[in-house]
């Protein structure tokens, strides 16, 4: 073993490998932190990314892509070939990168963790070679969440870019996007910031089912769920051919009163 990462915060570990790796990574058997924290130190790198193959736990990996937050930054990830994510059968006992010149063995001690490398050459490319045929016959995990950059860019031109600013602004005013209790969902966002723009219904959802937030039918039952809850107001705007389409508007002065940074809170407080 050689220069090892002793008392380093998981993302240390992760910056590191970015920093020094220039081919391709495999990411094997991370805990659901380990995942979170790598879309974020990815996200935020300034630099050019190497492949990194992920190879983790199907329900680990369900569950940490249920944040449309981590999501939505993974499948950007994922767009700019800089991530790929499998399933592992069987996982290893340790949560390990492997590059083609070290291996790090991840290991966690309470609050500490620790990255334990080694470079021997021949040990690297023997557990290279083996997470590369590992990663050959894996199954594909499946994300379904568009990339946050599709998101914002379709955003800013079908309904607007002041809806764009204010869906931003929510976002980062969110540790987590769930809507499990401990954050909004991305429909309720959509909704939310629509409702502030006063859009219509018929485009929020037409947006959000076209770059795959969710289906319009998603849309509407979240929509008569906030309505019922005094969150959002609908008034009818007549159309030349057919049925009026509903405008959406802000329904409980809290909202109307709350900044971007203090809107997800307001609702959320109401919605609990």
């Amino acid at each position: 073993m050689t220069s090892n990462l002793l008392n380093h915060q998981i993302d240390d570990i992760l910056d590191s490998m970015l920093e020094d790796a220039t081919g391709d990574v495999y990411m094997v058997n991370p805990s659901a932190d380990a995942i979170e924290e790598f879309v974020a130190v990815a996200t935020a790198f300034d630099g050019e990314l190497p492949s990194v193959h992920m190879l983790a736990d199907e329900r680990t990996l369900k569950d940490v892509m249920d944040d449309f937050i981590v999501a939505s930054n993974a499948a950007d990830l994922i767009s700019e070939g800089a991530l790929a994510m499998r399933t592992l059968e069987e996982a290893p006992e340790n949560s390990l990168l492997v590059s083609d010149d070290r291996v790090i063995a991840i290991v966690h001690a309470g609050d500490r963790v620790g990255g334990l490398i080694t470079d021997d050459e021949s040990f690297v490319a023997d557990t290279f070679d083996t997470y590369a045929g590992r990663w050959d016959g894996a199954t594909e995990f499946n994300l379904r969440t568009p990339p946050i950059t599709d998101v914002r860019e379709t955003l800013a031109d079908e309904i607007s870019p002041e809806a764009e600013a204010d869906f931003t602004a929510i976002l980062n005013s969110l540790e987590t996007a769930r809507g499990d209790g401990n954050g909004l969902d991305e429909v309720t966002i959509s909704l939310l910031v629509a409702a502030k723009n006063e859009a219509l219904l018929y485009d929020i959802s037409k947006w959000g089912e076209d770059v795959g937030i969710a289906s319009k039918a998603t849309f509407s039952r979240t929509k008569t769920k906030l309505e019922d809850m005094g969150l959002i107001d609908t008034e009818k705007v007549p159309i030349d051919v057919g049925r009026p389409r509903l405008r959406l508007k802000i329904g409980d002065d809290r909202l109307s009163e709350a900044d971007n940074g203090q809107l997800a809170t307001v609702a959320q407080s109401i919605l609990n």
